[in-house]
C-alpha cells in the first residue's frame, strides 16, 4: 500500500505566508494519522519540503523509526510568474483541467507523475491538496484539476500490483477550505 497523507491544517494560507507551518489543530491532526498509520507495513516515509508536510510527517517518523526523506516532486503547486494574485489564480484553476496549465505547473505535474511511477508500496508520502487530486486525477483518468477534496491529514490508499498502481481508497472529505 502507498499512503498519500495530506498535511494538517497550516496556521495560514498562501494569501498569507508561502510556507506556513501547522496551526495547533493540525499538530493534533499529525498526532492522530501517525496513530492511524501506526499498524500499517511501512518501510519509507517521504514528505514535501513545505514546512506543513514536514511538520506532520515527523510524529509518524517519531513512532516508526523511520527517516523522513524530503521529496521535491510531491511538494506543493508552483506559483506562474508574473501573477499578482496567487489565491486568484489558484481558485479558477482548480476548477479546470489540466489543458490550461501553464508551463511551470505543466512540469510539476510531469515529475509527480514520474515520481508516482517509482515510488514502492510500504511507503507514506506527506503532500498537498493538488498533489493527491493530481495523481487520483491521473490514475482514474480525468482531466480535472480537482477530483475530490481531501480533508487535512486524510489518507488516500494506493497499491502497486504488478507495476500497475490503483485507487484503493480515496482520503476523507472534508468542509474545508483550501486558501
Amino acid at each position: 500500500m502507498i499512503y498519500l497523507v495530506r498535511h494538517g491544517e497550516a496556521e495560514a494560507g498562501w494569501g498569507t505566508s508561502p510556507d506556513p507551518g501547522l496551526s495547533a489543530l493540525g499538530l493534533k491532526q499529525a498526532e492522530a494519522v501517525a496513530e492511524q498509520l501506526a499498524s500499517q507495513p511501512v518501510n519509507q516515509i517521504l514528505a514535501s519540503p513545505m514546512r506543513r508536510c514536514q511538520e506532520t510527517s515527523r510524529p509518524f517518523a517519531g513512532q516508526s523509526g523511520l527517516q523522513v526523506s524530503t521529496e521535491p516532486a510531491v511538494t506543493e503547486i508552483p506559483t506562474p510568474d508574473g501573477l499578482d494574485d496567487r489565491v486568484d489564480w489558484l481558485r479558477g484553476f482548480m476548477a479546470g483541467t489540466w489543458d490550461a496549465a501553464p508551463p511551470v505547473v505543466a512540469d510539476w505535474r510531469e515529475a509527480l507523475v514520474g515520481k508516482l511511477a517509482s515510488i514502492e508500496n510500504h511507503t507514506v508520502v506527506f503532500t498537498h491538496f493538488i498533489a493527491i487530486n493530481t495523481i487520483v486525477g491521473h490514475l482514474s483518468g480525468s482531466d480535472a484539476v480537482t477530483s475530490f477534496r481531501p480533508g487535512h491529514c486524510s489518507v488516500t490508499k494506493l497499491q502497486r500490483e504488478n507495476d500497475v498502481l490503483r485507487i484503493v481508497e480515496r482520503g476523507s472529505e472534508a468542509a474545508t477550505r483550501v486558501l
